[in-house]
């Protein structure tokens, strides 16, 4: 049966269930990221309808990954304040801090704060062609109005390439990257490192000259058959 009506020359990218207490984020490219309460796309009465605007592209971007993240409101200063706190857990500094992002943290935030926004985080990882990848925090990721740019999710030199694939993960799982060339490799996610949104990431996959990242696939624990998705 028909999912959504889709133009010529638009492809799906994704789908799925969420509620009204879950965020929708959309990540392109072009390394941009957009995140809105799931309440801001509303019910369609047909299944074949087109929906509405999710991310504004521009300069052939286009939207290489959806996934739907856990809600959690926050104050600019209480997330600034725990990401601060995060950075240090991970061994960063505040020079890692991203460019949008104030460093000082609110004198209000307490440690039933941390842990609360610590037990409604997501593991952001994100996957570039050149076979880069990085772990980020969910609070790292604003939530807006639907139907802007977004923010920055990868370095503005876009050094790895192309982000290819960027969606929530948990510590314990696995991912299998797939290339150009058929190369596959199968990696844990306690092993690749934690930082801002706005940085750069750390080789996940060596890729060969010419050959990249083509697909990657969440495995959500190890022994079992791949239960993954792109």
């Amino acid at each position: 049966k028909i999912a959504m009506k889709l133009d010529d020359g638009v492809e799906m990218v994704n789908a799925r269930i969420c509620s009204e207490d879950d965020d929708v984020m959309l990540v392109t490219n072009s390394g941009r990221a957009i995140r809105f309460p799931s309440t801001e796309v509303r019910v369609f009465k047909g299944r074949d309808s087109t929906g509405v605007r999710g991310s504004r592209l521009t300069n052939g971007d286009r939207v290489v990954s959806m996934s739907v993240i856990r809600h959690f409101a926050a104050t600019p200063e209480d997330r600034d304040a725990y990401l601060k706190m995060r950075r240090a857990v991970a061994g960063l500094t505040d020079e890692d801090a991203t460019e949008d992002e104030e460093v000082s943290a609110s004198s209000s935030f307490s440690n039933d704060k941390y842990v609360a926004m610590s037990a409604a985080e997501n593991l952001i990882l994100t996957i570039t062609a050149k076979g880069l990848g990085k772990l980020s925090s969910s609070h790292d990721y604003p939530v807006r109005g639907r139907g802007g740019m977004g923010v920055a999710a990868w370095e503005k030199t876009m050094r790895g390439g192309s982000v290819v694939a960027s969606f929530p993960v948990e510590i314990d799982d696995q991912i299998m990257l797939v290339t150009t060339t058929g190369q596959s490799i199968r990696v844990p996610v306690d092993g690749i490192s934690f930082r801002s949104r706005s940085a750069g990431g750390v080789k996940v996959f060596d890729t060969a000259q010419g050959e990249e990242v083509a697909s990657v696939a969440w495995i959500a624990e190890q022994g079992e058959e791949d239960d993954a998705e792109e």
